[in-house]
C-alpha cells in the first residue's frame, strides 16, 4: 500500500490523498471476497429475481364525485405471488373498476378481476385471466419485513407515471411509521426509494430478492419520502382476501391511546397495557361500560401494550381478529381498581356506501357510512346524502351541495339509496306532467326546504 500526503500552502487547504498502488493487498479468505462483492451485482440479482413478476395494471373505473358517472382510466402497478397469476396490488388502485388489464414482463397483455379487496389495509388481489394450458407464470417470494432495519437497501418496482417498467433504489428510512389517518391496523415502510404515481401496488424489494412491501403512498414534494404497507401485515390479509373476498374486521368501538402520547404531551403512569381515549355511541365497548382512561392491560387473557403510538397498529389489529359475537372478557384497570368486563365484538361491515347516479337530476347520491361519514353519520344512523352535483345542473340550480343530507322527496321519507332510485325512477317516468320535486335536506343540523326542477336536460346538451 502507498501513502501520499500533500501539503499545499498560501490559500490551498490541507488535503491527504491516499492512493491504491497497483499491487495492493488483495482478500486472502472467502469471508474477505464476499465482503468485497461488487453492490451493481447483488442489485442486479435481485432485481432478476422480481422484475418479471412485475405486471402494469390498467383500469377503467367509474367515479361519482363530479355529480354524474364518469369512466376514467387509471394507472399503477402489482407483482405476481403465484404461478397461476394471482397478484398483489392496493385497494385504492383497483377501487369501483370495470376492467383491469394487465401488462407482463414479457409483453403479453391479460384482463384480471378482483379476487378480494380491503380499503383499511389499502390491500387487493387480483386473479389474471390466462388462456387456459398457459405455462406457470413468473411469481415474487414475499420475505419478512420485520428483519429490515433502517439504512438497509431496497428497490421500489412498478409503474411510475405510467411508464410500464422502472425501478428505483434507496433505503429503507424508518422500519416503524406511523400514519394517522391512513391506516389503522398497520405501520409503514419509509424509504427514499423514488415512488411516484403509478407506483402503487408494486412491490418494495430487499437485496435478497423477495417482496418486503406493497408501495402505496409518496410525498411528490421533495420526492425522498415514499411508503409501503410491509409484508408482516400482508402476511395477515392475504389468505383473508384469498378465501372470502375481503377481511372480516370485528369492530369493538374502542378508541385507543398510548401510554406515552407525545404528541397530546399526555404520559400516563404505567409500563402496561392500553388506555381507552372514547369509546363510539351505540358500540360494544359502550355497552360493556368501558369508559374514557380505562386501561386494558389483558383480552381474553392475551397481554396487550401500547408504549408508543407506533405500537396502536398492532393492537389494533389484534382486536380487529377477535371473534365476532363471542364474548371476550376484558381487564382493566379503573383508578384503584382492576375490573374484568365482558365485550362482544359485532362485524365492522361496510366502511363506506354505495353510490347512485341521478342523471337527470345532476346529482348523485351515496349511503352514510359510520366509518366513512362519522360526521353525517352523527346526525343520521341510517340515511343518503348528496355525494356530488354537476355544474351547471339542475341540482346546482336548486341549490343543493355535496354533504346534504337528504330526508325527504316530494314528502317520501329517504332512508336508502332503493328508496332514492324509487323516487328518481318515478319522477323521470313523470317528467312530461311534473318536473318539479321538493327536496328536504338537513345541512348543519337544520332542515332546509329546497325545489328541484329537472325540464331540462343538461346530458342532452
Amino acid at each position: 500500500m502507498v501513502k501520499v500526503k500533500l501539503l499545499l500552502t498560501g490559500s490551498a487547504v490541507l488535503m491527504l490523498v491516499i492512493v491504491a498502488a497497483a499491487q495492493s493487498e488483495m482478500p486472502t479468505s472467502r469471508e474477505a471476497g464476499l465482503a468485497t462483492l461488487d453492490f451493481r451485482q447483488v442489485v442486479a440479482d435481485a432485481k432478476d429475481k422480481v422484475f418479471p413478476a412485475v405486471v402494469f395494471i390498467k383500469c377503467l373505473k367509474e367515479s361519482y364525485e363530479s355529480g354524474k358517472t364518469v369512466t376514467e382510466e387509471v394507472v399503477g402497478s402489482g407483482v405476481i405471488i403465484t404461478d397461476d397469476g394471482q397478484v398483489l396490488t392496493n385497494w385504492h388502485v383497483v377501487d369501483k373498476v370495470v376492467e383491469i388489464r394487465c401488462l407482463l414482463y414479457d409483453g403479453r397483455a391479460m384482463d384480471a378481476q378482483v379476487v378480494g379487496s380491503d380499503k383499511d389495509s389499502d390491500l387487493a388481489l387480483l386473479q389474471i385471466k390466462a388462456p387456459p394450458g398457459s405455462p406457470p407464470l413468473p411469481h415474487a417470494e414475499l420475505g419478512d419485513s420485520a428483519k429490515l432495519k433502517e439504512g438497509d437497501f431496497v428497490m421500489a418496482m412498478g409503474a411510475p407515471w405510467g411508464l410500464n417498467r422502472s425501478v428505483s433504489i434507496g433505503i429503507v428510512s424508518c422500519t416503524r411509521r406511523f400514519l394517522p389517518g391512513y391506516s389503522q391496523y398497520s405501520l409503514w415502510l419509509q424509504t427514499d426509494a423514488a415512488i411516484s404515481p403509478g407506483n402503487s401496488g408494486g412491490p418494495l424489494v430487499n437485496t435478497d430478492g423477495q417482496g418486503v412491501g406493497i408501495n402505496a403512498l409518496a410525498v411528490m414534494i421533495g420526492g425522498d419520502m415514499g411508503f409501503a404497507i410491509p409484508s408482516e401485515t400482508i402476511a395477515v390479509i392475504v389468505p383473508q382476501l384469498r378465501d372470502g373476498g375481503k377481511v372480516q374486521w370485528s369492530w369493538t368501538g374502542l378508541q385507543l391511546q398510548p401510554l406515552k402520547d407525545f404528541n397530546k404531551n399526555i404520559y400516563f403512569d404505567a409500563t402496561e397495557g392500553v388506555i381507552v381515549a372514547e369509546t363510539d355511541p351505540e358500540s360494544p365497548a359502550r355497552r360493556a361500560g368501558v369508559q374514557p382512561t380505562d386501561r386494558i392491560v389483558r383480552v381474553n387473557g392475551q397481554p396487550l401494550t401500547a408504549e408508543r403510538e407506533e405500537d396502536l397498529p398492532a393492537v389494533r389489529r389484534w382486536l380487529g381478529l377477535l371473534a365476532k359475537h363471542a364474548p371476550a372478557r376484558l381487564e382493566i384497570v379503573r383508578g384503584d381498581q382492576t375490573l374484568t368486563l365482558e365485550i362482544t365484538p359485532r362485524e365492522k361491515g361496510k366502511v363506506e356506501g354505495e353510490e347512485l347516479d341521478c342523471p337527470r337530476w345532476n346529482l348523485t347520491l351515496k349511503a352514510i357510512n359510520q366509518f366513512d361519514n362519522p360526521d353525517l353519520y352523527f346526525h343520521r344512523k341510517e340515511g343518503v346524502f348528496v355525494f356530488g352535483v354537476k355544474y351547471p345542473g339542475n341540482a346546482s340550480n336548486a341549490g343543493l351541495g355535496a354533504q346534504d343530507i337528504v330526508v325527504q322527496i316530494d314528502g317520501k321519507e329517504v332512508v336508502t339509496l332503493d328508496d332514492a332510485k324509487a323516487i328518481y325512477n318515478e319522477a323521470l317516468a313523470n317528467v312530461a306532467t311534473k318536473h318539479r320535486v321538493v327536496f328536504s335536506i338537513l345541512r348543519n343540523g337544520l332542515v332546509r326546504q329546497l325545489v328541484l326542477d329537472f325540464s331540462r336536460d343538461y346530458e342532452k346538451e
